[in-house]
């Protein structure tokens, strides 16, 4: 096959197993004798003029850099090209900016990893200006739809039940009702996981109406069969019974979720005198190296990037399903956004095993 140059970024929020899909597709990339071209913090490294980028040489990839965490070429989820924020206050459309870059860099194609948002942005900017894209999906949420599971889930759960496994001594020595908080966006896959794979006695996600009664009745009855401890996973996105949603505003003004597991706190130990406390897990998720799944699937799904290139199947989502990557239409993925299924297996799974999810009163 003649030689190609290709470019990869990685955009939106970082997690664990990115670095492993970037040296995937250099790897399978220069076994076609190809270049690829890595394009630093995502699209904002495209807006620099030259346009900020890293050549990527298989040699320089060994197996030390998929073991770890965040991305070697920066990321970011800011700066929407479409209504780009400028200093005056105003918005800009940039979107031409970033496909002139694009071409003057000289590319066959693009491999994009992120998520829904992102490859909403990245599809529009390929329609627009002519650009081969193919993706690879990455989210700590694994809310995007058409794929079983993203780069960055197991990492994300794993580290959110070694943290339950860690509250539960403690909640023990002292009579403690434990609370963890854990991400996820506006879906619970992450809560959902940790609560069944960390013995959780209520899992509280935003696709489950839940009441503070319902969460009092099930932490009375634990205490009731003479344990002295109870544990509680919610998902950072779960409103107040009254539908009120809890954020926290960080600097310029950005909301992101935040609270829930300190208003539970108080309600839980107003409903139940149990000494309640509560453990915010935040950015702790997204960091630390890979899960060996994170980097087997980011593997996979690097290697088959670089053979739909080849093919020049573009517009397509390497995907996860029935154990084995396929390719999807990346328009599918991002219209198909997949929270929890009320009635999965695994909600299914955790009721069967007693764990209450607060609905019932």
């Amino acid at each position: 096959m003649s030689k190609k140059r290709i470019g990869i970024l990685t955009s939106g929020g970082d997690c664990a197993g990115l670095n492993a899909a970037i040296r995937a597709v250099v790897l399978a990339a220069d076994n076609k004798g190809w270049e690829t071209v890595g394009i630093l913090h995502s699209t904002a490294g495209l807006f620099e003029d030259p346009p900020h980028i890293r050549i990527l040489r298989a040699d320089d990839l060994d197996g030390t850099i998929l073991r770890r965490g965040g991305t070697l070429l920066g990321t970011t989820n800011k700066g929407y090209p479409f209504a780009y924020p400028m200093p005056d206050g105003t918005t800009k459309d940039r979107s031409q900016e970033l496909i002139d870059a694009y071409h003057k860099l000289g590319l066959h194609a693009l491999v994009g990893i992120g998520g829904d948002g992102s490859f909403a942005i990245l599809r529009r900017l390929a329609q627009q200006g002519g650009i081969n894209l193919v993706g690879i999906p990455k989210t700590i949420d694994n809310d995007l739809g058409m794929t079983e599971s993203s780069i960055g889930f197991d990492t994300a759960v794993t580290v959110a039940t070694e943290a339950l496994d860690r509250l539960q001594p403690t909640a023990a020595s002292h009579d403690r009702v434990m609370i963890l908080e854990v991400m996820g966006r506006d879906a619970g896959h992450i809560a959902l996981a940790t609560g069944i794979a960390g013995g959780a006695d209520v899992i509280l996600i935003p696709e489950i109406p839940y009441s503070i009664e319902g969460v009092a009745k099930k932490i009375k009855a634990v205490k009731d069969t003479g344990r002295n401890f109870a544990l509680v996973v919610v998902s950072e996105a779960v409103k107040k019974p009254t539908g009120e949603c809890l954020q926290i505003e960080h600097s310029g003004g950005e909301k992101r979720y935040g609270g829930i597991g300190a208003y539970l706190c108080a309600q839980i130990t107003a409903a139940t005198g149990s000494e309640t406390r509560v453990t915010v897990l935040g950015h702790v998720q997204r960091g630390g190296a890979p899960t060996y799944s994170d980097r087997l699937i980011a593997s996979a799904f690097g290697a088959k990037a670089v053979e739909l290139i080849a093919a020049g199947k573009f517009d397509r989502l390497a995907v996860w399903r029935n154990r084995e990557v396929v390719d999807v239409p990346i328009e599918d993925a991002i219209k198909s956004y997949q929270a929890v299924d009320v009635n999965s297996s695994l909600v299914h799974t955790a009721r069967t095993l007693g764990i209450s999810f607060g609905d019932v009163s």
